[in-house]
């Protein structure tokens, strides 16, 4: 923006030096009194100076008017951002208590696997080592020297 605001300053400068040389080569080369050439000189200066104000005075209200739009879009942005963010909050909230939930539905259907295939291992190992020690009995019935 402080380009712009110095392009439109030289664009002026250089408009208003321009309208005043143009002026006085215009006013010195015609043909009247000097009382003349003096009055034209002083009007055409009283116009520049009054083009001038009214140009700054205009510039002021763009101006103005321009800071103010850029005040409320501003706010706007700022309100939609913090909408936004409102919003991607809570979905994160809701995203994560799903998965928690999840998760946690997840690891008790994992722990009541784990139990019941825990109980028939343990049912194995014990039918193994009844097996087991059955045989053995069996065998030291039969031959009582083999138990030595």
């Amino acid at each position: 923006m402080s380009q712009e605001n110095g392009y439109v300053k030289g664009l002026f400068s250089g408009l208003l030096v321009g309208g005043l040389i143009v002026s006085i080569v215009t006013l010195l080369s015609a043909p009247k009194s000097g009382k003349e050439l003096r009055k034209d000189i002083k009007n055409k200066t009283d116009e520049c100076f009054d083009e001038t104000e009214k140009f700054i005075a205009d510039a002021k209200v763009k101006a103005k008017d321009l800071m103010n739009d850029g005040k409320k879009r501003s706010g706007q942005l700022v309100a939609n951002a913090k909408s936004k963010s409102e919003e991607l909050l809570k979905n994160a909230e809701r995203i994560f208590t799903e998965a928690k939930n999840k998760t946690e539905s997840i690891v008790s259907i994992g722990k009541e696997v784990v139990g019941g295939e825990s109980a028939k291992l343990k049912t194995a190992f014990k039918a193994g080592v009844n097996a087991y020690n059955e045989t053995k009995n069996q065998n030291n019935e039969k031959d009582p020297s083999a138990s030595l």
